[in-house]
């Protein structure tokens, strides 16, 4: 290793050590606010649907439908907001930690309902190829797939 490649090492691990906290702080409030931003548009975000029922359920039905989308909209560009400019960040921090509890709803009410049925709850990533969805799938021997 030359000189100045190890200095360069240095300086970057420096550097990350001082602005990881903020770097990641930033980077998950442009992923809220860009999330949020598309709610304000009806029929552009993919997770709409799944918005609108979640916030639907945890409120009985009071708000629903449109009032219901502009309120997570309204909310995810509050959380990004603060978390990006780092103003208001405690508030932020707070409703967004409620948030959360909305955002993982359906997901807990799908993992008590199988546990309910007798079976047994397999997360699956996304982000998985093909042949190892089917692996795990079959390892499992899913009978029965919920997607969300």
């Amino acid at each position: 290793m030359t000189a100045t490649y190890t200095k360069m090492i240095a300086a970057t691990t420096e550097w990350l050590a001082r602005h990881s906290i903020d770097a990641l702080r930033i980077s998950v409030g442009l992923v809220f606010l860009g999330f949020g931003f598309l709610k304000f548009f009806p029929g552009v975000s993919p997770a709409e649907e799944l918005a609108v029922g979640t916030l639907e359920q945890l409120t009985f039905g009071v708000v629903s439908g449109g009032v219901a989308l502009a309120v997570v909209a309204v909310t995810e560009c509050f959380i990004g907001l603060t978390l990006v400019t780092g103003k208001f960040l405690k508030s932020g921090l707070l409703v967004m930690a409620g948030a959360l509890v909305g955002f993982m709803s359906p997901l807990v009410e799908t993992f008590f309902a199988a546990g309910l049925l007798g079976a047994v709850f397999v997360p699956l990533n996304t982000r998985l190829a093909t042949p190892e969805l089917r692996y795990i799938l079959e390892d499992a021997d899913a009978k029965l797939l919920v997607l969300g």
